[in-house]
């Protein structure tokens, strides 16, 4: 786990996927699902193994969790549609996949490939391959996109008075290159992904800071969920409107936050508006 040795009064916690940069749709569309697909032996019932990938991981209150934990979510989502089971699919989520998910903290392929080898479970190898090729794929497709407008001047001006951190469920390679490329990982203390442990944990630095001083800015309801249970403030990105969010932090939110003003009431005017961006069940109907 990763120590942060406080340098400013403030802690910022920034997710990357969704919130810092626009990578979200082209990583799962085009790097996540069709793995899936062919691991997962779904190509008969394709059209909503990938429905039910996108609600999972971009679409619904789930957006933005771990890789292995939207896997179960999606394989048992997808084994509830009526027009799978019609086809003759019987899909459930791997047991070993599961049992590893409620063991193990830091779900990445570096933990996975260790687990591998010590059971040679038949349900972690198919997820490890998987999870490989996602990475081979998100490795060969995911470059020149820029962060969201306004991104870079926030860090700026976080960066003065505030220790940074980078708080994803992204692999680490993946967030080093992403950041490094576009000249803003010096503007962060530390890059945590998968492999250093969950958001929950890795904000767990708060505890090093005065109450107040915390901030993590996310655009999914994990994000949020670790900021709560660090006694942090949250500043939502909006899908589909991040943009205007970052706009408003930009604008607003930041001088709320460095100046002691960011309060219970600013809290729930942002999260109102939060809760509305995504659903907690998809809009086909479940066997």
């Amino acid at each position: 786990m990763y120590e942060i040795i406080p340098k400013h009064k403030f802690l910022v916690g920034i997710d990357s996927d969704g919130c810092a940069f626009d990578t979200m749709e082209l990583k799962h569309k085009e790097c996540f699902i069709p793995p899936f697909i062919k691991h997962f032996g779904l190509q008969g019932v394709s059209k909503f193994a990938r429905e039910c990938a996108e609600f999972v991981n971009l679409y619904s209150k789930d957006r933005g969790c771990n890789r292995f934990h939207a896997l179960i979510k999606q394989l048992a989502l997808l084994g509830h549609r009526p027009e799978v089971k019609a086809r003759g699919y019987d899909v459930k989520p791997p047991p070993g996949v599961v049992a590893w998910t409620e063991r193990e903290t830091k779900l990445g392929n570096p933990a996975l490939e260790t687990e591998v080898a010590k059971t040679g479970d038949a349900d972690l190898k198919t997820a490890l391959a998987w999870s490989k090729e996602v990475n081979v794929r998100v490795s060969d497709m995911v470059h020149h996109v820029p962060p969201f407008p306004l991104v870079r001047e926030c860090l700026e001006a976080f960066a003065e008075r505030a220790d940074i951190l980078v708080v994803s469920a992204t692999p680490n390679e993946a967030l080093h290159r992403e950041w490094a490329e576009h000249g803003i990982d010096k503007h962060v203390a530390a890059i945590c992904g998968q492999e250093i442990g969950s958001k929950k944990e890795v904000l767990g630095n708060a505890k090093k800071y005065a109450a107040g001083a915390v901030l993590m800015i996310g655009d999914a309801p994990g994000d949020y969920q670790a900021a709560v249970a660090n006694k942090a403030w949250f500043f939502p990105i909006n899908p589909g409107a991040e943009e205007a969010s970052w706009k408003r932090l930009h604008e607003e939110g930041l001088a709320r936050f460095l100046n002691g003003k960011f309060d219970e009431a600013y809290q729930k005017e942002l999260l109102a508006e939060f809760d509305k961006r995504l659903p907690e069940k998809p809009s086909w109907p479940t066997a």
